[in-house]
């Protein structure tokens, strides 16, 4: 709740911050059962993407074009619609209500010792262990 309606400052950096890495850990797996969605959340991502190439890729250039310091999300809309969104600093989509479904992390001290400045090649890394099964999970 503090996440969602915390005015901006202090109180809202942290718990923003302290939820969307936990959100963001959660969502890993080094070994994944698939490399692609299933049922309820494949649906929806082809009904609302095209495919799943289709939304890999615009998940991917919102996280590599975002400005500075943030997070890239797929939520989904009251409507029930998939949405994919940029969020500067310790934002998140709870505070427009969305309900978030992945996360990205891309803050330069998530992928810099590893990537240097490559954020693409975060991104890219980051869809190899992404667990499914928790994704669509959070539907």
């Amino acid at each position: 709740e503090i996440v969602a309606t915390a005015p901006d400052g202090g109180i809202f950096n942290n718990a923003g911050q302290v939820h969307n890495h936990t959100f963001y850990f959660l969502q890993f797996n080094p070994d994944p059962e698939s490399s692609m969605p299933s049922g309820k959340l494949a649906d929806d991502i082809n009904r609302d993407f095209g495919s799943f190439e289709n939304f890999r890729k615009e998940f991917s250039d919102a996280a590599i074009t975002l400005f500075g310091s943030g997070w890239a999300w797929l939520s989904v809309n009251t409507n029930g619609k998939l949405v994919i969104t940029k969020e500067p600093n310790g934002s998140n989509p709870l505070r427009n209500g969305l309900r978030p479904l992945l996360c990205f992390d891309v803050w330069e001290h998530a992928y810099y010792l590893d990537f240097q400045n490559r954020r693409a090649d975060h991104i890219n890394e980051l869809w190899k262990i992404i667990d499914w099964k928790i994704i669509e999970s959070r539907m």
